[in-house]
């Protein structure tokens, strides 16, 4: 093993992985002790964060083996951290004790042996503080290992004079983590939370992931720290009800207005209440003293930032990547009940989607643009909440906007394109509009019987494609997780039938618009109503080119394709 100051045990996982970064930034020499098969994703993950790994020896090991499948000592290691453990309801009592018990007290006796040790600092819950000893691993093994092991090690350490200092963070808030509170709140996006359980006073405490890391990596440089458990959490977090009314809020879905109490909810069939069991012991009224841990925080430079602000940024992460199914957008997120992703200030094209996808079904253009791009779900639409009339929506869109973007509309999205570049010519450079639906054969499959509302929001993600033409992907899961949600179906079989009433009305509008306008189709798709714009056809697809030839329209929305469809084909295969 290379010389290392620092190492970290459980350096893949959410916490240990941020810790790792935070170490190699603040100049520290790092090994990251693995599990096999670790290296890749951990490395991938500081390579997205741009940090420098200059520093970083990466090695494999083994916490249920007393010596860690490390071997001998190894000099220079003045701090050693661990952040390994199993996150997880569910799990076998076996595997708990393996790894959340016994590998904890194998990593504290290995770090005892190290000639050079300043600390061992040790991660665990904030539930976790208390005497220890024996737990019930039958009412929920993964609390109870967390629990029996913090009562040990402090004994172990104790005893024999190792200097062991306990980290206990509450809910720890970032990216990449969809456990206890996620769930909570993707079943609340989903409309699947008919009533909270607990009561007024359940207190759910959570913490910032930088605020976390931040004072565990300092922590060694305090000698009066050994020795002591700090309940890692911010004690402005509100009660739990009130803390779901605010993500609510900037969700703009109702909030549960009941409680339940949680031996109730136990008594549920979990298909109603869609709790987990062994989540509900996490629902408590009790309250932590973090007065000891603010002290340390204070003395190295550590703050928490505003709660609401932390929760607001969390649900817009659980609703970007459908609570931890995918990897989310990191510019995605509501404003003012809009769902946004990219560049709102400097954009160089603005998205708008058609029916019944969302933007998402932009991401593979976006990537071929390779330029600033702001993508919006339309009102009452995908993640969007239900607003005024299109063009006031658009204008609330667009406020932070300086640059004069190209404005791409498709399908329905034409609309909301047409709207804005009629009001405000001077802040659009030049309009696409993609299938524009009004200039095409209405699309009847999604309108008339037998399709509903009700039958397209049951549809499975294949047949949504079949009906749609183009292929699964996460454009359609993603309009099928949307349609799913309450009121988002009805919502856009509404807007299609009034898109269907107004076509004389937009077309009219079109005319009026003194922004250069062009027309991007599919050859399987075609115009029906003449238009003097010029018009660019694709060939071998129909109403949705963005998700079948993604080259292509990039091509065209940078000005750099308007031909005939075999030479857009043949150009952009």
């Amino acid at each position: 093993m290379a010389h290392t100051d620092s190492i970290v045990f459980g350096a893949a996982g959410f916490i240990g992985r941020s810790l790792v970064a935070e170490l190699l930034r603040t100049g520290h020499t790092v090994t990251a002790a693995l599990r096999a098969g670790s290296q890749d994703r951990l490395r991938g993950w500081l390579d997205e964060q741009h940090v420098d790994t200059t520093g970083l020896t990466i090695t494999t090991t083994d916490i249920g083996e007393p010596d860690l499948a490390l071997g001998e000592p190894v000099e220079g290691v003045r701090d050693v951290y661990n952040a390994a453990a199993v996150m997880k309801f569910g799990l076998d009592a076996e595997v708990a004790r393996r790894v959340n018990l016994d590998g904890a007290v194998h990593v504290l006796e290995w770090a005892a042996r190290q000639p050079d040790l300043r600390r061992i600092v040790h991660i665990t819950g904030y539930r976790a503080v208390g005497d220890g000893g024996p737990q019930d691993y039958g009412n929920g093994a993964y609390e109870a290992s967390k629990v029996e092991a913090d009562g040990v090690l402090r004994a172990i350490a104790a005893e024999r004079n190792i200097p062991l200092t306990v980290a206990n963070p509450a809910g720890v808030i970032g990216a990449g983590q969809y456990f206890g509170l996620a769930d909570i709140i993707d079943n609340l996006w989903r409309g699947r939370l008919p009533a909270l359980p607990g009561s007024a006073e359940t207190f759910v405490p959570v913490v910032d992931l930088d605020y976390v890391v931040r004072f565990i990596a300092g922590v060694p440089t305090l000698p009066e720290t050994v020795g002591k458990s700090y309940p890692l959490l911010d004690p402005a977090t509100p009660a739990l009800p009130e803390l779901i009314r605010l993500v609510a809020d900037h969700l703009r879905v109702p909030a549960p207005r009941f409680t339940l109490p949680t031996a109730l909810v136990r008594r549920l069939p979990r298909a109603l209440t869609n709790a987990d069991p062994e989540a509900l012991s996490f629902l408590s009224t009790d309250r932590y003293d973090t007065s000891e841990s603010e002290v340390v925080a204070r003395r190295l430079g550590v703050a928490h930032p505003p709660v609401d602000e932390l929760l607001r940024s969390y649900a817009d992460r659980i609703v970007a990547s459908r609570n931890g199914a995918l990897t989310p957008a990191p510019t995605a997120g509501f404003r003012n009940g809009a769902w946004l992703v990219g560049e709102q200030v400097d954009p160089e094209y603005v998205l708008l989607h058609g029916i019944p996808v969302d933007s998402d079904s932009w991401a593979a253009v976006i990537r071929e643009l390779d330029a600033p791009v702001l993508a919006a779900d339309l009102p009452g639409l995908g993640r969007s909440a239900a607003a005024g009339s299109l063009g006031e929506w658009m204008v609330e869109v667009m406020a932070p906007v300086r640059t004069r973007p190209v404005l791409v509309g498709h399908s329905y999205g034409a609309w909301a394109a047409i709207e804005f570049a009629l009001r405000h010519p001077d802040r659009v450079s030049r309009v696409v509009l993609v299938a524009p639906a009004f200039l095409q054969q209405p699309a009847s499959w999604l309108i008339s019987s037998p399709l509903s509302a009700g039958v397209v929001r049951r549809m499975s993600v294949a047949k949504l494609a079949a009906q749609l033409g183009i292929p699964e992907g996460n454009a359609v899961e993603s309009a099928a997780a949307n349609l799913r949600r309450p009121g988002v179906a009805q919502r856009t079989f509404a807007t299609l039938r009034a898109a269907g009433a107004s076509r004389a009305e937009i077309t009219a509008k079109l005319a009026r618009v003194t922004v250069p306008v062009e027309i991007l189709v599919g050859a399987q798709d075609p115009l029906v109503e003449e238009t003097d714009l010029p018009v660019t056809t694709i060939a071998d697809t129909g109403h949705f080119p963005q998700l079948t030839h993604p080259g292509a329209v990039a091509a065209v929305l940078r000005g750099e394709l308007s031909t005939s469809a075999e030479e857009v084909a043949q150009r952009t295969a």
